[in-house]
């Protein structure tokens, strides 16, 4: 049985987009002789779809749109993701396409509610396996979350005989080290039923979701044998051959894919990816940011540049009385170095009368953090006013490690449409930079913007360091806080100096405000702010390393 794995990049709601895309798919699949071709999870309409689901007339365009594919693609069996059903009865299904009709429907059976997943909002959990015959051989069609608990599903499959090859597709979000749990997951199913394993895998960004592809096969020994591309759409063809003894054999048809390097690679490939989807399927065609000379803008910079093009990136330096002639002239050479549109808007004169007319208010003064703030929102407000003016997103170049702490100005440098490296930690953001300059064989990021110590550049001799502990010790805390739930208490357990830990808690947990005003971002870690972890802005818990309640 020769099996294809159509794994494409969906709009979430573009029912009619996302079909031509299949339709495309599935002509290639019948050139190469596929029996059998799959799609990802929800390919009909795009993961997630969210309330879309509770629209009225949703699920039935949903439904019309799979009938209508049955009819064009008529020559194969296809299994296509889609959401079906009425609304508040709603299922997340596959549909198994035969001579040019819907032959059957499987209905996925374990529906995730946790981290970014809310399926039991939307979905009702289906009761039964679905066993499809292709080419003589067996095939269970699972969907996504249906394969992660073995236990699970070797009862939910217990009766339905032998099978020779599980079919799963999917829509699983990408987070550094996801990979790993996957082809974990992949290995025991395969050892668990002594079958082959088919997974197709979603790709592309959806907000701030991103979606890695590298659907896989694997063989009944639970090795991948074929994965395809990483971050790309693909069709990877294999097949499927059993053997004497009930083993399965799987035969890659086309070279191995190239997939990424190491960690940063797949960091990098993410952001990309991400902020390329962001922008085009929201419309945008150009994107602007602010140029502070530092390191958190030049990469956003350079990102945007490998996502959309330097003649579609437009950078924007301004400067202050208290930028050093250093940070601005970084600021240009990084322009330069890019190729990218560049503009010098001074914000002296509009600092100026800004502070006279405040002035007029007993007790503004310009020696506190209000007047910090506001050189802040007077950029914000330039960028967004330029924005406005042609059309272009604005992309913030705030980190995880800032974002955690509230080391930010609302309405300032919060202010923009796609937080690019909200979810990447200032000591990731470094490697990054390095890297960035390691593959092009030249400093496309200047040496000083990398090696210069961190600052904001809002009063004089400012640095990151007076307001914040050394960064690596910070994003070690916040990533035992945020990303791994460890209380105060096990966090000094850990040799962290518990003043500190104390005090980075404090500041995370009083800025969830500031988080909840900012603009999405792209989810890297296993944990980022948005989805992940929802906590009330108005709360009082306070958890300190004496866990003992007096009631």
């Amino acid at each position: 049985m020769r099996v294809g794995l159509g794994q494409f990049n969906a709009v979430v709601g573009d029912l009619a987009g996302n079909a031509q895309r299949m339709r495309e798919i599935y002509a290639r699949a019948i050139e190469a002789d596929v029996d059998l071709l799959a799609f990802p999870e929800l390919a009909v309409c795009g993961y997630p779809p969210e309330d879309l689901v509770h629209k009225r007339h949703f699920l039935q365009d949903c439904r019309l749109t799979i009938d209508k594919l049955a009819v064009d693609c008529p020559d194969r069996t296809i299994i296509i993701g889609f959401a079906e059903g009425e609304r508040l009865n709603s299922h997340n299904s596959a549909a198994v396409l035969q001579g040019g009709k819907v032959s059957r429907i499987y209905r996925k059976a374990l529906l995730p509610n946790y981290g970014v997943f809310d399926e039991r909002r939307y979905f009702q959990a289906g009761a039964e396996p679905l066993i499809i015959e292709v080419e003589g051989l067996n095939v269970a069609v699972t969907i996504c979350f249906d394969i992660w608990n073995i236990d699970w599903l070797r009862k939910f499959l217990e009766k339905t005989g032998r099978i020779q090859m599980i079919l799963n597709i999917s829509a699983s979000p990408f987070h550094t080290g996801k990979l790993l749990k996957r082809e974990e997951t992949i290995n025991k199913c395969a050892k668990e039923f002594g079958c082959a394993v088919a997974y197709c895998n979603l790709v592309g960004g959806q907000d701030e979701l991103i979606f890695d592809g590298r659907s896989m096969f694997a063989d009944s020994t639970g090795r991948v044998i074929a994965k395809a591309r990483a971050f790309d759409e693909d069709l990877m063809i294999a097949d499927v051959v059993p053997e004497s003894g009930g083993a399965v054999r799987i035969q890659p048809r086309q070279p191995a894919a190239v997939q990424p390097t190491d960690l940063l690679d797949e960091i990098y490939q993410a952001l990309v990816l991400g902020t390329k989807d962001y922008a085009r399927k929201n419309g945008f065609r150009k994107v602007l940011l602010g140029l502070s000379g530092g390191i958190d803008s030049s990469l956003v910079a350079a990102i945007a540049v490998a996502a959309l093009g330097a003649e579609n990136v437009v950078g924007i330096t301004m400067p202050s009385e208290f930028n050093s002639p250093e940070t601005i002239s970084d600021a240009e050479q990084l322009a330069k170095n890019l190729g990218i549109e560049f503009h010098t808007i001074p914000i002296g004169p509009i600092l100026g009368p800004f502070h006279r007319s405040l002035q007029t208010v007993e007790g503004w003064d310009s020696e506190g953090l209000a007047y910090e703030n506001l050189q802040a929102r007077i950029r914000g407000c330039i960028l967004m006013s330029l924005s406005n003016q042609f059309g272009s997103l604005v992309l913030t170049t705030g980190n995880k490690s800032e974002t955690a702490v509230g080391y930010a100005t609302l309405y300032g440098d919060t202010a923009g449409g796609f937080a690019v490296i909200k979810d990447v930690p200032k000591t990731t953001v470094y490697k990054l930079a390095e890297r960035i300059n390691k593959t092009a064989g030249r400093h496309i990021i200047p040496r000083d913007v990398i090696t210069r110590p961190p600052s904001a550049e809002l009063r004089p001799d400012q640095k990151d360091s007076d307001s914040l502990p050394d960064y690596d010790l910070l994003d070690r805390i916040i990533k035992g806080y945020v990303e791994e739930d460890r209380s105060i208490a096990q966090l000094v357990e850990q040799g962290l100096p518990e003043d500190l830990v104390e005090k980075v808690v404090l500041m995370v947990d009083r800025n969830e405000y500031k988080r909840r005003l900012s603009p999405p971002g792209i989810r890297i870690t296993p944990k980022a702010f948005g989805k992940d972890r929802r906590l009330p802005i108005t709360n009082r818990y306070s958890h300190s390393r004496d866990t003992t309640l007096n009631c």
